[in-house]
């Protein structure tokens, strides 16, 4: 049993009927429960330490005025279980920007927080990682605040159109109606930091760039916080192209997932040559992501593992059979 002092804040991370805790019992097997001020547990040893831990960590959130629900205590449960020493205020309470709806967003694992770290300490930084783990969206995090804050004049959004073959001219319409398809990620990205109608100003007067990786070459990118998406599908001459375009007083992030790789067979992609082409330069950042940093639903992360798990045995498979 835990006994706090303030009622209200406990309210807040109980949340009303204890629906806040429910993600407790889920992920952690503790059974919690409220009485007045304070919170019984019951469960394993282990687990009902984790579970208090979360709780405390919480508490301390609800104090600074974070928003709390059962989402956000999903992801403390997860971030303890991961690693019992890692702190719930320090990971959640640094705040990158606040999206139009009044919601903060902050890193949710310690691998977020270390690429958040990273973003803001280094020009160029390379975030790899299964889908979901806020890779993307976290880059633009950072890219839209950058950009408000007067740090950077624009934001350029870049992303290879592998299924097109980069014969962009094709398609009908102008540049941001081929390329469209290709980053709506990104957009819905944006469009939840920012009103519509105000990104869609901005991409009218140039503050915001969407930039296909084919139409890249030959320019210089100064004083801008520059995106490129789904880096595993450039090819290793559209890595080096793309690295060479930064300016001064830009930076660039660079997303992608190593284990979907949709360029043709036998080609090297451009993401993993720079990875270990680069690994040396000690001025670029590199973060990797792991499943349990997927911040969508719960089942998310389970289905890539059991992916992983199977791609594994098929390759174990493969190997026994060629001896």
């Amino acid at each position: 049993m835990i006994e706090f002092k303030e009622i209200e804040r406990l309210s807040a991370v109980a949340g009303e009927l204890n629906k806040n805790l429910y993600p407790i019992k889920s992920i952690l097997d503790v059974e919690v429960q409220t009485r007045g001020t304070a919170v019984l547990f019951s469960g394993g040893d282990s687990a009902v330490s984790l579970a208090k831990a979360v709780v405390e960590g919480l508490y301390e959130m609800a104090g600074s005025g974070l928003y709390i629900n059962p989402s956000l205590v999903s992801h403390a449960c997860r971030l303890l279980k991961n690693n019992p020493d890692a702190s719930i205020f320090e990971t959640f309470s640094d705040v990158v920007y606040t999206n139009r709806k009044g919601h903060s967003i902050f890193p949710r694992s310690e691998n977020q927080r270390e690429y958040i770290a990273a973003i803001r300490k280094c020009d160029v930084v390379f975030g790899v990682g299964p889908a979901g783990t806020g890779k993307t969206y976290l880059a633009m995090a950072m890219a839209i605040a950058a950009l408000m804050k007067g740090d950077v004049d624009r934001i350029i959004l870049c992303r290879p159109a592998v299924e097109a073959g980069e014969r962009l001219g094709y398609l009908p319409g102008n540049l941001v109606e081929k390329v469209d398809p290709y980053l709506r990620p990104l957009y819905d990205a944006m469009n939840d930091m920012v009103e519509p109608g105000r990104v869609e100003r901005m991409i009218e007067r140039g503050i915001i760039e969407v930039a296909p990786l084919a139409f890249m070459r030959g320019r210089t990118l100064s004083n801008a916080f520059v995106l490129l998406d789904e880096a595993q599908n450039t090819t290793s001459a559209q890595m080096k192209m793309f690295l060479t375009r930064i300016g001064v007083g830009s930076r660039a992030v660079i997303t992608g997932d190593t284990s979907q790789i949709d360029l043709p067979y036998h080609t090297t992609s451009g993401l993993v040559e720079a990875i270990d082409v680069l690994r040396s330069i000690t001025k670029i950042g590199f973060v990797k992501f792991e499943t349990t940093d997927v911040v969508r639903h719960g089942l998310v992360s389970e289905i890539i593992s059991a992916y992983d798990r199977a791609g594994a045995d098929r390759n174990q498979g493969q190997r026994g059979n060629r001896r």
